[in-house]
């Protein structure tokens, strides 16, 4: 189906084409046209350019009016102030486009003009270890930021930075090879990822307590890590024991996030060992890196330590051992040179800012970013608790994911019980609607706050139906289902010929910035912008429904189908927005 070109971009073009032919000196100028209070929409540009050019702006501003032709788009147009433009559009218009829009799949959403190919690290569990709080973040924002840039018809590649390598896999494995039966699993039948965890914490606590007291296995241990490093096969495949297990848990645990990982998209810290000799000696052979105190290290003007000197990245440690860095460049150049991304999105923490500014800063230098390609930190805050602290356990222990995800399962199932007074949902179906509700709760505050800001992880809030919560957004969408349902053999139609109420346009115009919207958070990597919107967009839809009657009292056939339009082109904008946040829209509440 074909794109549908915006109202606001409609009237951005007819205004700048008055403007050239207004003033054939100004060249393209830009009207700055911008949603307004005062009318439907205001353009600001006449000021600046009137004072660029030495003119009277009113006198302007009404040489643009007389060349712009009012009709079919624009109903009236009121120069105001020191010669801002007012602008009204015609009745018609806006329902001319939202017809248009309803007739497509995207709902006239166009794709992006030049898509490229976009890598995704998101969602970076660590092998052995549980997830817990902090890891939701980069999961949940990642996983939105992938399906938003997929809708704009960009080539995304999901890269799972999985933690599995390091000095504690030599624990690990030495204390497996000493105890071979700790990880096998009794009987043939599926492991849950909870048995795959709690093995797995055993193993590591037990491993740990040898470890510290017990000499002779921290040197067995030591040497294992070596083995493990030179590619020994026994140790290789104990190692792996270890990676597939962890990966049980983690598919557990993101499968309860409603999300999908599939095993390609898993590339470890160990898939880049090959490459970390080589990326090394590049970035000494060029001049990048230079060796201090027996480490490979690149220094940078601006950035120190508290003492006041410059603190490199340490690419190569004095002993040849490699650090993160050595890895994140390696991961660079496999991207850029393998996957042929023009964008790298790295969704990680804030705490590691300094880090990737240091990295990506190398790769510039190195010749692996440049103009063309470039690299992103979408940087998140921390979760806290009510209390405005880290999240953590009554004894200060972190937080386990799955237990917090299990309780706003809970939490919303009983909400969606105590919401359903005729006792029309089945057991079953109030147990997956109470998940849907749950999990998009838990998605949705993380997803309306601005990634780079802390926010407080409050379950009696998030289940809440009032405020800007999924629940509300949810619910908003079941009862236009059941508005579309008891209306019969009313169908949604348009009939510009109508004339609109106040809440019909104000909520027409917002569901024709929804392409707009998700241009420019795809643009700025910014999720909590099209949560707001549709936030904005449910609450519109309520205003619409109190003033305008849809079926009881029940208008004329005309007003009640156009507005069954509106109703339905904002259930399906409310269900494609939610699913780019990755939360579903259960069709009954």
């Amino acid at each position: 189906m074909a794109s549908v070109p915006s109202l606001a971009s409609t009237v951005q073009q007819r205004l700048a084409d008055a403007l050239s032919a207004a003033l054939p000196e100004a060249g393209s100028a830009d009207p700055l046209l911008r949603r307004s209070d005062r009318a439907d929409f205001q353009a600001n540009g006449i000021l600046a350019l009137a004072k660029k050019l030495k003119g009277n702006p009113r006198e302007l501003a009404a040489k643009v009016v007389a060349g712009l032709p009012t009709g079919d788009l624009i109903e009236e147009i009121e120069v105001s102030g020191p010669g801002f433009l007012n602008i009204t559009l015609t009745d018609e218009a806006i329902v001319k486009t939202l017809a248009a829009r309803a007739t497509d799949d995207r709902l006239g959403v166009p794709y992006a003009q030049n898509p490229g190919t976009t890598v995704i690290d998101y969602a970076q569990p660590n092998v052995a270890k549980e997830m817990h709080v902090g890891h939701l973040r980069s999961a949940v924002i990642g996983d939105a930021m992938v399906q938003i840039l997929e809708f704009a018809g960009e080539k995304v590649i999901r890269r799972h930075h999985i933690g599995d390598w390091g000095t504690q896999y030599g624990m690990l494995i030495q204390y497996l090879i000493e105890h071979p039966h700790e990880l096998d699993h009794e009987g043939a039948e599926e492991v849950t990822g909870e048995e795959a965890m709690s093995s797995l914490n055993r193993i590591y606590k037990a491993s740990r307590a040898l470890f510290d007291s017990d000499e002779a296995f921290k040197d067995r241990a030591r040497n294992r890590v070596v083995d493990l490093q030179a590619g020994d096969p026994e140790t290789r495949a104990h190692w792996q024991r270890f990676v597939d297990e962890s990966k049980i848990y983690f598919y557990s645990v993101f499968n309860k996030l409603d999300m999908e990982i599939r095993d390609p998209d898993i590339v470890g810290e160990s898939g880049y060992n090959d490459m970390l000799d080589e990326t090394c000696r590049l970035l000494e052979e060029s001049g990048v890196a230079v060796r201090s105190e027996g480490a490979l290290c690149v220094f940078f003007d601006d950035v120190k330590g508290p003492d006041g000197n410059p603190t490199p990245l340490i690419v190569r440690k004095s002993n040849g051992g490699y650090g993160y860095a050595a890895t994140d460049l390696s991961a660079i150049r496999d991207r850029v040179q393998n996957l042929k991304a023009n964008t790298l999105i790295y969704v990680v923490d804030a705490r590691q800012s300094l880090h990737f500014k240091m990295v990506f800063e190398t790769a510039r230098r190195a010749g692996w970013l440049n103009d063309e390609v470039k690299a992103v930190q979408l940087a998140f805050g921390t979760v806290l608790g009510k209390d405005g602290k880290p999240f953590k356990t009554r004894e200060g222990e972190t937080v386990r994911l799955v237990d917090l995800l299990d309780e706003a399962v809970e939490r919303a199932t009983a909400v969606v019980r105590e919401k359903d007074v005729q006792n029309q949902l089945t057991e079953e179906e109030i147990a997956e609607r109470g998940t849907q509700v749950g999990i998009g709760a838990i998605k949705y505050a993380d997803l309306s706050t601005s990634a780079a800001r802390d926010y407080k992880f409050d379950l009696d809030q998030m289940v809440s139906l009032n405020g800007d919560t999924s629940v509300y957004l949810q619910y908003a969408y079941a009862r236009i289902q059941s508005i579309l349902r008891k209306a019969g053999e009313v169908k949604p139609a348009a009939h510009p010929e109508l004339e609109l109420a106040a809440a019909e346009r104000a909520l027409g115009l917002h569901l024709d910035q929804f392409g707009e919207t998700l241009a420019e958070v795809a643009g700025s990597y910014e999720p909590h912008k099209l949560a707001a919107y549709l936030y904005q967009l449910a609450s519109l839809f309520t205003t619409f429904y109190d003033q305008c009657p849809v079926i009881k009292p029940a208008p004329p056939r005309e007003v009640a189908e156009n507005r069954l339009l509106l109703c339905d082109m904002t259930a399906r904008t409310l269900h494609q927005g939610m699913a780019l946040l990755g939360i579903r829209t259960p069709e009954r509440l």
